[in-house]
């Protein structure tokens, strides 16, 4: 199972969000890897997961491999897609 998302917060995956994924991915039993397109890394590592430097427009490959895995992809992904909690809000007119 896997799910390519775009880092659509403005600074990525820094250390905050990057544990953020990391302590998501740990509740999960299924194996989990996060790509960037050049690297894949155990995404249940958070100095793994770092090694990533994932910026703002990065494409995102959550791959899960297990009884939890359409799960845990879909978790993920909407961990990510939903900026980690760091999306600006639009200012009040």
């Amino acid at each position: 199972m896997e799910r390519e998302v775009e880092i659509v917060n403005k600074y990525g995956l820094h250390a905050r969000p990057a544990m953020q994924l990391v302590e998501l991915a740990n509740r999960f039993a299924s194996k989990i890897e996060v790509s960037n397109g050049s690297l894949s890394v155990d995404a249940k590592s958070i100095m793994s997961v770092m090694r990533l430097a994932a910026v703002k427009g990065t494409l995102l490959k959550i791959t899960a491999d297990g009884d939890d895995a359409p799960d845990a992809v879909e978790v993920l992904s909407d961990l990510v897609s939903k900026g980690f909690g760091e999306m600006e809000e639009e200012p009040a007119k």
